[in-house]
């Protein structure tokens, strides 16, 4: 039994024993070539849940199953790997049979009305509720093989019910790919959703849902991050100062947990671009103290560690980017003339430009594995998405789009998912700035946020199960 706790809110999950079907598990094997799936999606079945007990004493089984039900067909819909088999060309009435096959169960489904359809996996699900306990039983299988890929139970309350969704479909892409999916991380971000013209930090789900305003500075608030461990946003605000009633760029760090805020970089000037150090211990920053930006490294304290760029005089260098492995750091300078993108160590020796091309490149992101960056690009009049090598070879552009006057729109503040499949990113192509995902070739391209409101700089976090 697997027992997840986040923000008070457990679930359990429990492998079902004795639920294979004839034939050797298949539960450790990868099923589904990345690669081919690029070229070819899988098609797959999933039929509405089942609810296992007295509608009359759980009145709210529907709302709940819709929710289930909705956010899994979302998740795996987003991965690009299934296309889903419409459910008028289903041949069983999936209401009336089991989620077991047969012969095992008397009542079961029949892998052939499957095979007959084209299926390559199925999902078949149910659940119940006791009061504001829900369990979700569910199966996923191999129709070619006629084999179980795994069945698990799902437990927790019914405040969890997306959780119990995204946990399954994590499940379900890494036992297909062998790489688990991203569907329980969270992204941060500013936005003047709150209006009065003021910019703050909210957080939300990677989906667009549960959005939580973490901030009320009723100021300018900028470029959050979240820790490795999902437990606190470092970000900045312009605050009035008590003692000489100015604003200045000032670093604050907020607890997710206990919603306490405390400054920990209020040097004059800029305080800005946090970035934590894989290890959670420290935060890279740029800080203008000295008249020219430069990164330093500070503990969560607040304390200074040291400085990590040191000009050339004049210059600037913002956005830190620490590497994955901690070993390396980039980040934007114009000490060649424009912004351009450079890595250097982790304690800023051995700076290189990795970045030629174009006016203005800016906001470094590393893939998880450490072997890409996106950046944003300035090209012309406006900014795209691009992909290179950390190396800065094979630049790939992801994004091009327009507003609807024709002219270009602006894509930029590119960050990768945890699992290394999408980049998220903001663009004004609507006339706001909203937040889009899209695989790394730039398709199956689709807006998170949908509103009038404006979005800047999402920062994904890494999934917190």
């Amino acid at each position: 039994m697997i027992k997840h706790l986040v923000f008070g809110l457990i679930l359990f999950v429990t492998t079902i024993s004795g639920a294979q079907t004839a034939g050797p598990s298949s539960a450790a094997k990868v099923q589904i070539d990345v690669d081919q799936a690029k070229v070819r999606k899988s098609l797959i079945a999933f039929p509405s849940l089942q609810f296992f007990g007295n509608p009359s004493s759980s009145p709210s089984f529907n709302a709940v199953g819709a929710e289930l039900y909705r956010t899994i067909n979302n998740n795996l819909t987003v991965t690009s790997f299934f296309q889903f088999i419409n459910p008028s060309a289903f041949l069983e009435d999936t209401t009336k049979v089991g989620l077991k096959p047969a012969p095992a169960d008397a009542n079961g489904f029949k892998f052939d009305s499957w095979k007959q359809i084209g299926a390559e996996f199925l999902i078949r699900g149910g659940f119940s509720l006791a009061g504001n306990d829900l369990t979700l039983e569910i199966y996923v299988y191999n129709v070619t093989k006629a084999d179980l890929v795994f069945g698990k139970k799902y437990r927790g309350t019914t405040d969890v019910t997306r959780r119990i969704a995204h946990t399954f479909s994590n499940d379900l892409l890494e036992a297909l790919t062998g790489i688990r999916g991203m569907f329980l991380s969270r992204a941060v971000f500013t936005s003047d959703r709150g209006g009065g013209g003021y910019r703050e930090v909210y957080i939300m789900d990677w989906d667009g849902m549960n959005v939580e305003k973490l901030t009320n500075h009723r100021s300018v608030s900028l470029s959050p991050a979240i820790s490795p461990d999902g437990t606190k946003v470092a970000y900045t605000a312009f605050v009035q100062r008590a003692r000489t009633k100015t604003r200045n760029a000032d670093l604050f760090l907020y607890d997710l947990q206990t919603a306490k805020r405390w400054l920990i970089s209020y040097r004059q000037g800029i305080n800005s671009g946090a970035f934590f150090s894989p290890d959670n211990e420290h935060i890279f920053l740029t800080i203008s103290q000295n008249g020219s930006p430069d990164i330093y490294k500070i503990k969560q304290d607040g304390s200074m560690v040291g400085r990590i760029t040191n000009g050339p005089r004049g210059a600037m260098n913002v956005e830190p980017a620490v590497s994955p492995d901690g070993k390396k750091i980039a980040y934007s300078s114009d000490r060649s003339g424009q912004p351009m993108i450079y890595i250097a160590n982790v304690d800023g020796s051995n700076p290189k430009r990795v970045t030629f091309a174009g006016r203005y490149n800016s906001t470094p992101s590393w893939s998880p594995d450490g072997k890409k960056i996106a950046f944003s690009g300035w090209e012309a009049d406006h900014f795209d998405i691009f992909t290179m090598n950390a190396d800065g070879t094979n630049m790939v552009r992801i994004t091009s789009s327009r507003k609807p006057n024709g002219k270009w729109a602006n894509n930029e503040d590119s960050v990768w998912s945890p699992d290394g499949r999408f980049l998220m990113y903001t663009s004004n192509r609507t006339g706001s700035s909203q937040i889009y995902i899209s695989n790394l070739d730039g398709s199956e391209e689709r807006r998170v946020t949908s509103d009038s409101f404006n979005y800047f700089k999402p920062r994904w976090s890494k999934n917190l199960d």
